[in-house]
């Protein structure tokens, strides 16, 4: 089970984009996430079917999972697991919140 996943809030601890906060679009086996709009690259393609003029693509690049924190009532914590109900969940260790 993973600590952050597809969808979650993150902000980002390290790095260049240091502070800034943004909705995770893929996790990356387990490793790295991908965040909106965040870790911008230039990506020069060649034509292509799908592209067919080719040029400079701006995407998002991957982001090591170490430098992203959660972010629960619009602060950032640490995620833990614990067993609710025989169900192993994730929670906010900040609040003690259970995160889904």
């Amino acid at each position: 089970m993973l600590k952050i996943k597809k969808g979650d809030t993150v902000k980002i601890i390290a790095g260049k984009e240091k502070g800034e906060e943004g909705k995770v679009l893929r996790v990356i086996d387990g490793k790295r996430v991908i965040i909106e709009g965040k870790n911008q690259v230039v990506k020069h393609s060649k034509p292509s079917q799908d592209n067919p003029k080719g040029g400079i693509i701006h995407k998002e690049a991957p982001i090591d999972m170490s430098n992203v924190m959660y972010v629960h009532k619009g602060k950032p914590t640490r995620v833990g697991f614990k067993f609710v109900d025989g169900k192993k969940v994730r929670f906010a260790k900040s609040t003690g919140d259970v995160i889904d």
